[in-house]
């Protein structure tokens, strides 16, 4: 993947470098380590045109940045439009979610709604899946965006400033990195058991709660009607 990815950036440049980044936010396994450095390493060659230096440096944060925008937005939209629907179907009840876990959703951001998409994006792994669980809360597009940028640019400007310093060794950014990566992926996927345990354990019990909310309002809506 490493291999395939400097080809196609070394290649086609800032176009490449949109579609990775914006297909990487949108949810597939595209290493932004990679791809980033990359783009410093060629804008200090002065191989993406504006002539080189620090504002081909500049126009590649915005174009990574730009592309995780729309990136994030697609899988925002994706499951703001579907994430209820395939929670309360067959197959989310099979993996243990409920309404409970929508509105826990919806209390998690509206609390902690910018922080958490901001922090999300400065985390390696984290950064690419964020957005699912945004959009099943009803935080606005508005703060979502505001979240998404504010957190995508520092982390495109230190992995392009990297590269950029590096130049030809622009690969020693990931390698750098590397050791850190399989650490964080084990540490987030224990995190991740952990969480859907509680999670299970607490989408029940607010289930039960809507529930019993329900009942209390179904008598109070008889005598209405009657």
């Amino acid at each position: 993947m490493t291999a395939s990815l400097t080809n196609l950036v070394a290649t086609y440049g800032l176009i490449a470098i949109f579609v990775t980044m914006a297909a990487e936010s949108a949810g597939l396994p595209i290493s932004s380590e990679i791809v980033v450095p990359l783009g410093g390493a060629l804008a200090a060659q002065g191989k993406l045109g504006f002539g080189g230096g620090w504002t081909s440096l500049v126009v590649v944060v915005l174009v990574c940045s730009v592309a995780n925008l729309a990136g994030s937005l697609i899988a925002f939209w994706l499951t703001r439009r579907y994430g209820e629907w395939v929670v309360l179907s067959r197959a989310g009840r099979w993996a243990g979610l409920s309404r409970g876990h929508l509105r826990l959703a919806n209390r998690f951001f509206d609390r902690f709604g910018l922080w958490a998409v901001f922090i999300g994006r400065l985390l390696p792994i984290v950064r690419t899946y964020i957005s699912f669980p945004a959009g099943l809360s009803k935080i606005g597009y508005v703060r979502f965006i505001l979240a998404t940028v504010a957190g995508a640019i520092p982390w495109n400007f230190a992995l392009a400033f990297a590269g950029y310093k590096l130049g030809q060794h622009y690969e020693a950014v990931a390698a750098t990195m590397g050791p850190f990566a399989i650490p964080i992926a084990i540490v987030v996927v224990i995190l991740l058991g952990v969480a859907w345990w509680f999670g299970r354990r607490m989408g029940e019990d607010e289930e039960a709660a809507i529930q019993e909310e329900e009942r209390a309002l179904a008598p109070k809506s008889g005598r209405g009607k009657a």
